[in-house]
C-alpha cells in the first residue's frame, strides 16, 4: 500500500465556523471560569458558557501562559480547571433518564503549570471511556443514554500528572440518531472526518455540534457541489459536510479512505461511513474493505441523497491497525468516492452502577445539605472510589442499592430530609454529630421500629419521645375512667336500660319502627367509686337531633356489642350518658334487642 499522507484541520486553529444563537438544551461549561462572571458567549459559535462551580467539587483555577492567551484563541480555551488532590474528580451532569446525549470533554494543556502534559484517565459514570496521554490538545466525545436524572464524567489519576480539563460540553440527541447506543452500551468518538473540504463544521451547521474536522490527502481528488442534498435521520450528517467529497487522484480504481493505529489492544471499533454522490453522469459502484475483510459489495451512492455503510458488530484487529479501502468494481464507470466518516470504539458498562434512584436520592442530599466529602461519580462503584460514610448492597442485574448511610459529625444543619426515606434499602442510618432540628420523618421511625438501625441524637429517642399533658379536672378524669372501662360501662348501661323499661306505661312498641333508631339509655351521673349505688334517672325520650347534639353527632365510640354500637354523650345538665344504637346489620331484631334490656 502507498504511503498514506493525511493533513487534519486542528481545533486549536481559529478556522471558519459559522455563527448562530445558542441551541435548546445544550450545557456548556468554560472550566476554570471564575464564578463571578455571569457566563460568556464563544466568539466562533456564539454558544453560552457557564463556571463550572456550580457541577464540580474541588481543584483549582488556572489560566493559560502568556503565549497561548491570545485573542485569536477560544476564550473557553485559555481557562481549566486542575485536580491535584483526589484519584478521581468528577463533573456532575444533569439529564433526563432515557434521554440520549453527546458529551464532550476538552483538554488544552497551554502549559499552564511549567511542567509537562500529563496523562489521565477519562471515565463515564463508573466505566472507562478515554486516556489522556501527554497532549498539547485533545478532545474526547462520548454518545450515551441517560441511566438516571445525573451522569458523572470524572477524570482519574493514574499516576501520570495532575489531570485537568479546558471545557465540558453536554449536547441533547434525538432518540432516532445512533439507534447503536443503548443504555447498557456507550460509544465514544475516535475519528469524525469531514472529506474533501478545509475547514471545521460543528454548531450551527450541525445542530447537535459535533466536531467534523477537516482531512486533506495528496492521494485524493476533491470533489464539491454547492446543490441541496437530501439528508437521512439516522446520522443527520450536516449538508455542508456531505456537499464535498474525495476521490483517487487520476481517476484512480481504488481510494484508502484512513489507517488508525490504537494505544489500547482490547479496544472494539464501529465504521460508519457517510455517502452522497455529487455527480450523476455514469455508473458509480465499488466494493468496501475493511484491512483484508470485503464488508460491503457492490455498492453505489445515491445523487444528491444521504446514505451510510457501518459495520453492525464491534471489530478488534488482532495488531491494533485498522485500514478503509474503497476499490471500483469492473462494471464502475466512475472512481469510488466518500464524503465522511466516523469511527468509534466501545465504552461497554461492564462495571456495576448504582441503582438510579439511590443515585438521584444521593444528589438530592449532598445539593440539600453541601456535602463535600468525596461525593463525586457514582456512589458505590468502582469500589475503590466509593463515597465516604456509604457501603452498598450485592449486585443485582448489574446495579446495587445503597444499604447504609453514615453521615455523623459531618457539619449538616437545617431539619432531616424527607430524601433520607426514599433510601428504601437502608439498614444503616447515623446522623448523629449534627446540628439538625424538627421533627423526624414518620416514616424513618416507623422503619427505625424494623429493620433499619437510625442514630440521630445520643441523649433522646426522637422518634419515641413522651408526651406529658397538663392535668386533667375531676370532672375530666371521670369521663376517661368511664371510657376505658367499657365492660363495665355497658353493663351498667343494660342495668339502667331495663329500669327505665319496666318504669314505661306505654304500649308495645311496634316491631315497624325503623331499624337504626337510636334507643336512649340514660347512663347515671359518675360517683367515687366507694359503694354508692347507681342514681335513679329520669324516663325521657329524645328526637334523634337531639341524640346528635349530646354524643356530637356520634363521634365517640365508646364500646360495641352484639346488637351495634354504644356512644358517649352528655345532656344539657353535664348529665354523662351512653347510647345504643342497633346496627342494620346486626343478627339480632328489634324485639330480641327489647327482650335483653326487659329481661
Amino acid at each position: 500500500m502507498e504511503p498514506l499522507w493525511v493533513f487534519v484541520g486542528a481545533l486549536l486553529a481559529a478556522t471558519a465556523v459559522h455563527v448562530a444563537g445558542q441551541q435548546e438544551g445544550f450545557l456548556s461549561i468554560d472550566c476554570g471560569l471564575d464564578a463571578k462572571f455571569n457566563g460568556r458567549r464563544d466568539t466562533y459559535t456564539d454558544i453560552a458558557y457557564v463556571s463550572d462551580d456550580p457541577y464540580v467539587d474541588g481543584g483549582m483555577n488556572h489560566r493559560v501562559a502568556a503565549k497561548f492567551d491570545v485573542s485569536s484563541r477560544s476564550e473557553n480555551r485559555r481557562t481549566l480547571r486542575s485536580f491535584p488532590s483526589g484519584i478521581r474528580n468528577c463533573y456532575t451532569l444533569p439529564t433526563e433518564s432515557g434521554g440520549k446525549y453527546l458529551v464532550r470533554m476538552e483538554f488544552f494543556y497551554g502549559d499552564y503549570d511549567g511542567k509537562t502534559s500529563p496523562s489521565f484517565e477519562v471515565h463515564l459514570g463508573s466505566n472507562y471511556w478515554d486516556t489522556f496521554r501527554n497532549s498539547d490538545f485533545w478532545w474526547s466525545e462520548a454518545i450515551f443514554v441517560a441511566w438516571g436524572s445525573w451522569v458523572p464524567v470524572c477524570l482519574v489519576n493514574t499516576g501520570g500528572g495532575t489531570p485537568f480539563v479546558s471545557t465540558v460540553e453536554l449536547r441533547p440527541l434525538l432518540p432516532s440518531l445512533y439507534p447503536q447506543v443503548t443504555v447498557d452500551e456507550s460509544i465514544s468518538a475516535f475519528a469524525r472526518k469531514n472529506l474533501g473540504a478545509d475547514t471545521i463544521y460543528r454548531f450551527p451547521d450541525d445542530p447537535y455540534d459535533r466536531f467534523w474536522e477537516w482531512e486533506v490527502s495528496s492521494l485524493w481528488a476533491n470533489l464539491s457541489t454547492k446543490k441541496t442534498i437530501q439528508r437521512e435521520d439516522s446520522f443527520a450528517v450536516p449538508i455542508p459536510v456531505l456537499q464535498t467529497a474525495v476521490a483517487p487522484v487520476n481517476n484512480g480504481t481504488v481510494l484508502h479512505v484512513g489507517t488508525w493505529n490504537t494505544y489500547k489492544s482490547t479496544f472494539e471499533f464501529k465504521f460508519f461511513l457517510h455517502f452522497s454522490d455529487i455527480q450523476n453522469t455514469q455508473l458509480r459502484q465499488f466494493d468496501i474493505y475493511l484491512n483484508d475483510y470485503e464488508w460491503y459489495k457492490k455498492y453505489s451512492p445515491p445523487y444528491l441523497t444521504a446514505d451510510y455503510v457501518y459495520s453492525t458488530g464491534w471489530y478488534k484487529a488482532t495488531e491494533g491497525t485498522y485500514n478503509i479501502t474503497l476499490a471500483a468494481t469492473n462494471r464502475s464507470m466512475l472512481p469510488p468516492m466518500v464524503n465522511a466518516y466516523e469511527v468509534f470504539n466501545r465504552i461497554p458498562h461492564d462495571t456495576p452502577r448504582t441503582s438510579p434512584k439511590d443515585f438521584d436520592t444521593m444528589m438530592a442530599i449532598k445539593l440539600e445539605y453541601g456535602v463535600k466529602k468525596n461525593w463525586m461519580g457514582d456512589p458505590c462503584f468502582p469500589a475503590n472510589y466509593r463515597w465516604s460514610g456509604v457501603n452498598c448492597s450485592g449486585v443485582t442485574a448489574n446495579t446495587t442499592r445503597i444499604i447504609s448511610l453514615d453521615l455523623s459529625d459531618s457539619n449538616l444543619t437545617g431539619v432531616i430530609s424527607d430524601n433520607f426515606t426514599l433510601l428504601t434499602e437502608l439498614r444503616y442510618l447515623d446522623l448523629s454529630g449534627n446540628s439538625l432540628n424538627g421533627p423526624v420523618p414518620k416514616s424513618l421511625c416507623k422503619r427505625s421500629a424494623g429493620s433499619l438501625i437510625f442514630r440521630y441524637q445520643s441523649d433522646e429517642d426522637m422518634c419515641n419521645k413522651t408526651t406529658i399533658s397538663p392535668p386533667l379536672s375531676k370532672n375530666r378524669t371521670a369521663i376517661i375512667s368511664i371510657s376505658i372501662v367499657v365492660p363495665m360501662l355497658v353493663v351498667a348501661i343494660l342495668v339502667v336500660a331495663c329500669l327505665i323499661w319496666r318504669g314505661r306505661r306505654k304500649p308495645k312498641i311496634s316491631t315497624h319502627d325503623p331499624p337504626r333508631e337510636p334507643e336512649l339509655q340514660s347512663a347515671p351521673e359518675s360517683r367515687k367509686s366507694n359503694g354508692d349505688q347507681l342514681q335513679n334517672t329520669e324516663n325521657r325520650r329524645f328526637t334523634y337531633k337531639e341524640l346528635e347534639k349530646f354524643t356530637d353527632k356520634f363521634q365517640r365510640c365508646i364500646g360495641k356489642g352484639g346488637f351495634g354500637l354504644v356512644y358517649y354523650g352528655r345532656l344539657e345538665d353535664n348529665a354523662e350518658v351512653a347510647v345504643k344504637m342497633r346496627s342494620e346489620s346486626s343478627s339480632h331484631g328489634l324485639d330480641e334487642f327489647l327482650a335483653e334490656v326487659n329481661s
